[in-house]
C-alpha cells in the first residue's frame, strides 16, 4: 500500500513538473516592423474622454519618502487637474494643467502661481507639453508626433520601439512654439497585449532622462489599465515617483474647480 501510494505521488509529481514546464516555455518572439506595433499599439490604447481617479503616491528624493494621496480628473486634450493632501489631512495643493497654461496653488505657504510651458520648460530645463503629460499619466503614446521614425526590435521577451528624434506633427504646432521635439525615446511593449510597459525619454543636452514603467494592469469596463505607474528622473539628482491609482472611472464627466483666494500671494 505504501509502495503504491508513493508511487502514485511520484507519477502526480511527474506530469505536474511537466505541465508547468509546458506553460512556462513560450515561443520565441516574431520580428514585427515598427509600423505594425505602433498599429497594434494604437488599438491598445486607454479610449477616454474623461477620465478620474483617485491616487497614493511615494515621492523619494535625496533618500527620503514623501508620501501624498490625492485625486485626478482629465479631459482629454483640454485640462489635467489634480489634488494633493498628506498620507492623513486636508487638501496642501492644487493643480491645474491646459493646453497653453499651468496653475499652481499651495495652500501651506498661501501662494499661487500661473504661467504658461516657456516658464515651466525653462525651470524644469527640459521640453514638454500638455500631449506628452497626459500620455505618460494614463499609458498612452504621445498623439501628436510623427510616428515615422521608429525602429523595432525585440528585447527581453518584448518589443521596443526607439527613435532618435520625435517631432511634432506641424498641424498641432502652436503659433510662437518652437523646438516642439522629444528627444531620444524607446517604448518596450508587452507582445501579448501591445500595451506600453516601459517608457524612456532622454536629452542631448544636459543628460537628463525619464523612465517610467507600467504594472498591474487590470480590466476596467473591457479595457486595461495600469493601476501602478513608476517615474524616474535622472538628473543632477534622482527622484523617483510611484503612483498607485484606484477608484478608477472613464468618462464620468466632472469638475475642475480651481479658486485662488485673494489673499495667496503670486509668485509667477
Amino acid at each position: 500500500m505504501v509502495r503504491c501510494l508513493i508511487s502514485c505521488l511520484l507519477i502526480i509529481f511527474i506530469f505536474s513538473a511537466c505541465s508547468s514546464s509546458r506553460q512556462i516555455i513560450k515561443e520565441p518572439l516574431k520580428e514585427a516592423k515598427a509600423a505594425y506595433l505602433l498599429e497594434k499599439l494604437s488599438e491598445s490604447e486607454l479610449q477616454f474622454n474623461w477620465f478620474s481617479a483617485k491616487f497614493s503616491i511615494d515621492y523619494i528624493y535625496d533618500k527620503k519618502l514623501t508620501e501624498f494621496r490625492g485625486q485626478i480628473r482629465i479631459r482629454k486634450d483640454s485640462i489635467i487637474w489634480l489634488s494633493f493632501s498628506p498620507a492623513l489631512g486636508i487638501e496642501m495643493a492644487r493643480l491645474k494643467i491646459t493646453n497653453d497654461s499651468v496653475f499652481f496653488m499651495n495652500r501651506i505657504n498661501k501662494t499661487y502661481l500661473c504661467g504658461d510651458y516657456k516658464f515651466i520648460n525653462e525651470y524644469l530645463q527640459t521640453n514638454i507639453d500638455f500631449d506628452i503629460l497626459q500620455s505618460f499619466i494614463i499609458g498612452n503614446d504621445f498623439q501628436f508626433y510623427e510616428k515615422s521614425k521608429f525602429r523595432a526590435s525585440i528585447i527581453s521577451d518584448e518589443y521596443k520601439l526607439s527613435t532618435a528624434e520625435r517631432r511634432k506633427l506641424k498641424k498641432f504646432v502652436k503659433h510662437g512654439e518652437s523646438d516642439a521635439k522629444v528627444f531620444y525615446q524607446n517604448i518596450w511593449l508587452n507582445p501579448e497585449t501591445f500595451k506600453i510597459t516601459r517608457v524612456n525619454i532622454k536629452e542631448i543636452q544636459n543628460d537628463k532622462k525619464l523612465d517610467t514603467f507600467y504594472s498591474d494592469f487590470k480590466d476596467h469596463e473591457g479595457q486595461l489599465f495600469p493601476f501602478k505607474i513608476t517615474f524616474e528622473i535622472t538628473a543632477d539628482e534622482k527622484i523617483v515617483v510611484k503612483v498607485d491609482y484606484s477608484r478608477i472611472r472613464i468618462n464620468e464627466p466632472k469638475s475642475f474647480p480651481f479658486s485662488i483666494p485673494s489673499k495667496y500671494e503670486r509668485i509667477y
